[in-house]
């Protein structure tokens, strides 16, 4: 690749797009709320109690209905995961994620589109929907 003065500038709007976005509020508000959740108690007793269920179901999940106890151990696995899903903390938590990912998704929707209507985007996102933005379905998700 040739070094000139366009691909100077570019990584220079790269490097102020990147400050930009780290010291937006969203990533602000997960990070923090990623440091909260990091260091409480409660919710790292949640999330022990459900990998415990989950490693017991595992192992018997592959005999299905022959293992003993199957249905009891998949139903406390789901007892577990909607125990730890409903916790305020980790709710709030997968909210501020999602903000910060769909505001990165668009950032990179916008970009791919500034340069070419053509590059397909992918999101990561299965309800990113494209449609919004004035794709006119020539665009999709890799």
């Amino acid at each position: 690749m040739i070094y000139n003065d366009d691909v100077l500038e570019i990584e220079n709007l790269v490097d102020d797009l990147s400050e930009k976005l780290l010291d937006s509020q969203l990533v602000s508000i997960y990070v923090d709320s990623y440091a909260e959740l990091n260091h409480n108690e409660e919710v790292e007793e949640i999330v022990t109690h459900f990998l415990s269920r989950k490693e017991a179901f595992e192992r018997i999940e592959a005999y299905g209905d022959y293992a003993p106890d199957y249905k009891e151990k998949r139903r406390d696995v789901r007892k577990a995961k909607r125990r730890l899903d409903t916790n305020e903390m980790v709710a709030e938590f997968k909210y501020n994620e999602t903000s910060l990912q769909n505001m990165l998704d668009y950032v990179t929707f916008d970009l791919a589109s500034s340069i070419s209507k053509d590059i397909k985007v992918d999101a990561g996102n299965p309800f990113f929907e494209f449609a919004k933005r004035g794709c006119g379905g020539s665009c999709h998700v890799s």
